[in-house]
């Protein structure tokens, strides 16, 4: 399902002006059959005028919303009632503050949000390019064990034997698997578009993104079993479904990987506002003192340890990465019997920063 056409932010901002502008109209129009006086409707288009300044692109819809506001008041309820007549005592201080409250709240307003876009560029720029300098340098340790052991083979005139020879090769295959998943999250990070450009979602059901993810999973992992529990109900939830997929895929790897997990239990359910995913495996669990850092690639700058093994950091710090693009949360714990990752993703899309 995919996701509604948005409104030109011109259209948007017109329907939302004119929603407020009505509600203020309702609002004095009953107000006038109980109230004794008029002076509440001066208030109430002060702060129509408000929120139309402050959820508005720009100055223009504020300052038409005090013209109207003062047209309003003064033809429809100040006596003598729907005649225009500004020389009465006091219009134009009304429709000074009216103006004065619809620039001074559109220009709080646009700094804050042009300050608020530079802090989101600032900050995804940089934690792209840590973790792009980080898979760069992860790169070359599986590329020169490659290399080492197929010149080994090709070189060999007889000294290896043929379990050596199918040792080197499977030695080959598993790091060059692990440099497809590498270039896969490499290729979601670029997918992550920072500053004006935002991620395009759809709706998507959270039941299908499982069973792709768990179909994948069998392929590469045929030995490990997968069961997959969801609610009654059809989650649709807005989503980058070949970023989500590879997020449930990472932390599915990581369970057997990293954990030796003989059985991976994926779920996703309703928790509030948001989708709840998780993965939950029966291995040896996360290390205590990695769980505070274990979704930061700076804390973690290498994918091999001393040992050459490869370790959780960076595939992880993608995960984040993308379930914080789509304004989730990610968090880890250990159970009784394993290790428990989950992350969230908003049911209802959230309005983007407009440039």
């Amino acid at each position: 399902m995919r996701t509604k056409k948005r409104l030109p932010r011109a259209a948007r901002d017109a329907l939302l002006t004119a929603a407020i502008l009505s509600a203020a109209v309702a609002i004095c129009a009953a107000m006038g059959r109980i109230a004794e006086d008029d002076a509440y409707v001066g208030f109430l288009f002060v702060l129509a005028v408000v929120f139309v300044s402050r959820w508005t692109e720009g100055y223009f819809w504020g300052i038409f919303a005090s013209f109207f506001g003062v047209v309003c008041v003064n033809y429809v309820f100040t006596y003598p009632y729907w005649e225009i007549n500004f020389t009465m005592t006091g219009y134009p201080l009304t429709f000074v503050t009216l103006l004065a409250v619809a620039l001074i709240v559109s220009t709080m307003t646009t700094q804050i949000k042009r300050q608020e876009r530079l802090r989101l560029e600032t900050e995804r720029e940089a934690m792209r390019a840590d973790l792009l300098r980080a898979m760069s340098h992860d790169i070359r340790t599986p590329l020169t064990s490659i290399v080492g052991n197929t010149a080994a083979v090709l070189e060999d005139k007889g000294a290896l034997s043929t379990e050596q020879k199918r040792a080197l090769l499977r030695d080959v295959n598993e790091d060059a698997q692990w440099l497809i998943r590498m270039v896969e999250n490499i290729l979601s990070i670029t997918r992550i578009r920072g500053g004006a450009e935002r991620l395009t979602t759809e709706y998507e059901a959270a039941e299908e993104i499982l069973g792709a993810a768990a179909g994948k999973f069998a392929k590469r992992f045929p030995q490990t079993q997968v069961s997959v529990e969801v609610p009654d109900e059809v989650l649709m939830v807005p989503m980058d479904a070949t970023l989500i997929q590879q997020v449930v895929l990472n932390l599915m790897e990581n369970a057997v990987i990293h954990g030796g997990a003989a059985h991976i239990r994926l779920r996703v359910g309703r928790s509030g506002t948001d989708a709840l995913f998780s993965v939950s495996d029966d291995g040896c669990g996360i290390p205590e003192k990695k769980l505070g850092a274990l979704f930061d690639a700076a804390k973690t700058p290498s994918s091999f340890g001393s040992d050459g093994r490869k370790n959780m950091g960076i595939g992880l710090s993608v995960c984040r990465t993308i379930v914080k693009a789509h304004g989730g949360e990610m968090q880890a714990r250990n159970n009784e019997s394993g290790a428990y990752l989950c992350f969230t993703l908003p049911l209802k899309e959230e309005k983007p920063l407009e440039t």
